[in-house]
C-alpha cells in the first residue's frame, strides 16, 4: 500500500472517529441534563408548591425551562452560523476553519468542566460553543470524500451518520457519572482530546482544500 493510500485511510478513519465521538455531541443534551440536575444546576428555580391533594411538592418547571432554553439557543446557533462557518471554510481553508472550530469546542468543554451549580448560566455560552465548534468538524471533514472517487457519496453519508450518532457521547458521560466519574473529569478529558484534533489538522488534513476530482500525484498534510 502506497504512502498516499495509508494517509488517505488514516484521514478517513480519524475523521469518522471525530464525527462519531465529538461533532454532534450537543444533540445528546437530554442525557446530560440528568447529570446536571444531580449536580444542582438551576436548582434555585425549584419552588415548593401545593399539590392537588393539598400536599407540598417541589415544582421544578422553572429549572426544566432553563435547560430547554440552553438547548434551544445552542440549536439555533448551530443552524444560524452554518452559513458563516461555510464562508469561513471557503475563504480561509481547512486549517484556519479547524483551528477556529477547535478553539470554540475546547472553550465550551472547559466552561462546562469548571462550571458549578452557582454558575449555571455558564451553560448557555458553553453549549453554543460546543454546537458551533462541532459543526465545523463536520464541515471540514466532508471533503475527505473527495479522496475516494466514486465512493465519495458513501463517505459523506457515513460522516453525516456519525455526526448524528455522536449524540451518544453525553449518554456515555451520564453512565460514567453514575459509576463515580465526575462531570469535571469527563469534560476535562474532552478538552484534552483537542490535542488529537490539532494533530489531525496539521498532519492528516490539507491546508486549504481537497479538490474533486483528485489530480494525479496529489498530496496533502
Amino acid at each position: 500500500m502506497s504512502g498516499f493510500a495509508v494517509r488517505r485511510c488514516l484521514t478517513f478513519a480519524t475523521g469518522l472517529v471525530e464525527c462519531l465521538c465529538f461533532a454532534g455531541a450537543v444533540f445528546g443534551w437530554a442525557s446530560l441534563v440528568f447529570v446536571l440536575k444531580t449536580e444542582g444546576y438551576f436548582s434555585s428555580l425549584c419552588v415548593n408548591a401545593t399539590g392537588v391533594n393539598g400536599t407540598q411538592v417541589l415544582d421544578c418547571s422553572g429549572q426544566d425551562e432553563q435547560f430547554s432554553l440552553v438547548f434551544t439557543i445552542a440549536s439555533f446557533m448551530n443552524n444560524f452560523l452554518t452559513l458563516p462557518n461555510g464562508f469561513l471554510f471557503d475563504r480561509f481553508g481547512t486549517t484556519v476553519a479547524r483551528l477556529f472550530g477547535i478553539s470554540l469546542y475546547t472553550s465550551g468543554t472547559l466552561m462546562v468542566a469548571f462550571s458549578t451549580s452557582a454558575l449555571s448560566n455558564v451553560l448557555f455560552p458553553a453549549l453554543s460553543l460546543l454546537a458551533v465548534g462541532g459543526i465545523l468538524f463536520l464541515i471540514t471533514n466532508m471533503q475527505v470524500g473527495n479522496l475516494f472517487g466514486s465512493h465519495r457519496s458513501t463517505i459523506i453519508t457515513l460522516y453525516n451518520g456519525a455526526f448524528d450518532s455522536s449524540s451518544a457521547l453525553f449518554l456515555v458521560i451520564k453512565l460514567l457519572h453514575e459509576s463515580g466519574v465526575s462531570l469535571r473529569a469527563s469534560f476535562l478529558f474532552l478538552s484534552a482530546c483537542s490535542g488529537i484534533h490539532l494533530l489531525r489538522t496539521f498532519f492528516l488534513m490539507p491546508r486549504k482544500f481537497i479538490p474533486y476530482p483528485v489530480p494525479d500525484h496529489y498530496t496533502y498534510g
